[in-house]
């Protein structure tokens, strides 16, 4: 019942509201180097009080400079944080960054900033992206923002020019059912099975529009998956 689910949702935002505020104070009272491990642990905290389990298909590659995602729910980033075991530096839109106490998650680690409306924008992004890549992984969700429903939205171009500009090697990985289980828009919370697809890695050919390639077999993906794991999404 959607009251239930309300309820849950209400229980999910308090959850997570904590493990943000342990997240913050473990960056500024513990060594940089043990920071990815007690951030999986607390991602894996946020999971299990939840009621989510994640199911994983395939590997992360540990050669590659970027992972692509698609986007449908807050608990999107736990998620690829409680699976993906590498050094991770998430691009996020501005306005995140200037969200109060969120913002500060994002600010503390020195993740990269993306400023829409700012024409030297994609200068500064390419000059981050260059710097952090040489040891961490970029994290990025091409379509900006979350989808609200079936579909994909349209990639943005960002993650396109930023692999094919630096030579990065590309993971993309596939996240079903994850608004099915945490619907952060309209804060319901319905515990289950979230799964992710680690697809094959590749270096990008600019010759080609890979991108929207991408986004097909994401897409397909997604859908059958979806009829599985969660047909009423």
């Amino acid at each position: 019942m959607k009251i239930f689910a309300k309820i849950r949702g209400i229980y999910a935002a308090l959850v997570i509201l904590i493990m943000v505020t342990l997240n913050i104070l473990a960056f500024l009272l513990f060594p940089k180097n043990h920071y990815k491990k007690l951030k999986t642990l607390f991602t894996l905290a946020i999971l299990q009080l939840l009621g989510i389990k994640v199911v994983t298909e395939g590997k992360p590659d540990p050669t590659v400079k970027m992972i692509i995602m698609n986007h449908s729910s807050l608990i999107d980033i736990p998620v690829i944080e409680a699976t993906f075991p590498y050094d991770m530096v998430w691009i996020a839109k501005k306005e995140l960054f200037d969200t109060p106490f969120f913002g500060l998650l994002l600010k503390l680690p020195e993740n990269i900033r993306l400023d829409r409306e700012d024409r030297k924008s994609l200068v500064h992004l390419l000059k981050e992206s260059k710097t952090k890549s040489q040891n961490k992984i970029i994290a990025i969700f091409p379509e900006g923002t979350r989808a609200r429903g079936d579909r994909l939205l349209s990639f943005k171009p960002g993650a396109k020019i930023i692999a094919e500009k630096l030579h990065l090697k590309v993971q993309p990985v596939v996240i079903v059912c994850a608004r099915a289980r945490f619907d952060s828009k309209n804060l319901e919370l319905n515990p289950g099975i979230i799964k992710v697809k680690y697809l094959p890695s590749f270096t990008p050919d600019p010759q080609t529009d890979w991108l929207r390639d991408l986004r097909s077999k994401m897409q397909e993906i997604i859908d059958s998956e979806r009829a599985t794991l969660c047909p009423t999404q």
